[in-house]
């Protein structure tokens, strides 16, 4: 069996932080994790401990796409797998557990796009109604086949997980994700959902730019006084 890549310090120190950003924006507690893709067969997973204690010398774990996870890491891990080996523009994932995206799934509901940062996910936005953990291959895949070409999917009363090109991106992602997920559940507890308006396809396509440093601010953002931030290497 050949040897296993090795992710670079930027990799790793880059990873830590998304971390740290999505405990800190309180998008992970105990459990999630996060992951980036170093080459067409393998892929960094966060350490496996609750993400707002990921420190400096918590390395990540280099994992396969295809052959069973490395011990010590987390079981769960093998939604990433089926979704790096079913999307080739998929460079980063991330398993969280937005607290009103949560609500929302367990009655089955997904955001609709009602405003800008809602504009970046399909609509709707894919459910797996299974409210079980993931600790199958065969539940993995079919969370992936749900996924589709999308960005986003609820699991109903279990969390989200989100897929992108990469892991500044994902991070981001899953912050618009549960803004729309406290929009939508404003809107509706307010009685507007009838009368309320969402993003047509043209308007949505329109708004969901990445030009003006969009992506670039709110990780700037998200990550503003980390430890490692600004750090070479």
């Amino acid at each position: 069996m050949s040897a296993l890549p090795l992710a670079s310090p930027a990799q790793q120190r880059t990873l830590r932080m998304a971390a740290r950003a999505l405990a800190r924006a309180g998008l992970v507690h105990a459990y999630g994790h996060c992951s980036l893709r170093l080459d067409e067969g393998h892929f960094l997973v966060c350490a496996a401990k609750p993400m707002a204690m990921i420190g400096a010398a918590d390395d990540g774990a280099v994992v396969p796409v295809e052959g069973p996870l490395p011990e010590g890491v987390l079981g769960e891990v093998r939604i990433h797998q089926q979704i790096y080996r079913r999307r080739a523009d998929v460079g980063a994932i991330i398993r969280s557990m937005p607290p009103v995206a949560m609500s929302l799934s367990t009655a089955a509901c997904t955001p609709a796009r009602r405003h800008g940062m809602g504009s970046y996910f399909a609509s709707p936005i894919a459910l797996w109604d299974d409210p079980q953990l993931i600790r199958t291959d065969a539940q993995a895949q079919g969370l992936a086949e749900t996924l589709g070409a999308g960005n986003a999917i609820a699991m109903r009363g279990n969390g989200v997980v989100i897929a992108a090109a990469d892991i500044e991106r994902a991070v981001v992602l899953n912050w618009y994700l549960e803004d729309a997920a406290r929009v939508e559940l404003h809107v509706r507890s307010a009685g507007l959902a009838a009368q309320g308006k969402t993003l047509s396809e043209q308007e949505a396509a329109l708004r969901a730019t990445d030009a003006g440093r969009i992506f670039e601010r709110m990780w700037d953002y998200l990550t503003h006084g980390d430890p490692e931030a600004g750090l070479a290497g």
